[in-house]
């Protein structure tokens, strides 16, 4: 019995090291097949812009200074590798916004993107996704951060405060306020709603295309709107310097 463990543990150990070299070798052929997407200096630029937050097509048209049948090949590129996907607005509902998506960059290093005094988090009602979004800030980042609203609110949202607790966010004493009231020099903003993004035009420095929890009202949608957010957060506060 006892001569026969040597044998079995050197074929455990030889299956273990095919398997696992079978996901290094899909590791790097994916890794490849990105850096080979991103070997064209358009595409590589839209994913920069893309790292940072959302755009749309006509966004990105002007940023890059392309014919749009050209910029829609670059896009076409970069959705067929796994790297993009698309949503419609929900403001403007025949525009589209293009996101990158969260696994999109895995191997390919991102450097300091920006830097900020304070960040306002900006949404139309200044009653959900703002106030989750500057509270999840605070609590990732050591830059300060705040909320406002263009047309806000009279209050949280309930469903806002319910997400807020169950993700251990303090918004006990969060109020709507104006983006005029709040906006300062220096500020940094985020526009995490398409409409407050839209009505804004060139007012936001990123955008991230969040869809509304509070026009679904379940537990479920602020949530996956926490979560996202989160996520976001999570890949740009490292990259944000103190102003």
């Amino acid at each position: 019995m006892n001569s026969s463990c040597p044998i079995l543990t050197e074929s455990i150990s030889s299956v273990n090291i095919e398997s696992m070299n079978v996901e290094i070798i899909e590791h790097l052929e994916r890794r490849a097949a990105v850096h080979a997407a991103l070997a064209d200096p358009a595409r590589l630029y839209v994913v920069d812009l893309l790292s940072h937050g959302d755009l749309s097509s006509t966004e990105l048209q002007t940023a890059l200074g392309m014919p749009s049948n050209l910029l829609a090949h670059h896009l076409r590129v970069l959705e067929d590798q796994g790297m993009i996907s698309r949503s419609r607005s929900q403001g403007d509902h025949r525009r589209s916004y293009v996101h990158l998506l969260p696994e999109a960059l895995d191997g390919v290093a991102t450097g300091t993107y920006a830097s900020a005094r304070r960040v306002v988090f900006v949404c139309t009602a200044n009653s959900a996704r703002s106030q989750l979004a500057a509270a999840i800030w605070r609590r990732a980042s050591t830059i300060p951060a705040t909320s406002a609203g263009t047309h806000p609110a009279d209050r949280v949202d309930p469903g806002a405060l319910k997400a807020a607790r169950r993700h251990h966010l303090d918004l006990a004493d969060a109020r709507p306020r104006a983006l005029a009231d709040v906006l300062a020099e220096q500020d940094f903003v985020i526009t995490v709603c398409d409409s407050a993004h839209e009505e804004l035009r060139a007012g936001g420095a990123i955008h991230w295309s969040v869809p509304d929890p509070v026009l679904v009202g379940t537990a479920t949608a602020f949530d996956a709107a926490y979560d996202d957010l989160a996520r976001r957060v999570s890949e740009l506060a490292p990259r944000m310097a103190a102003a």
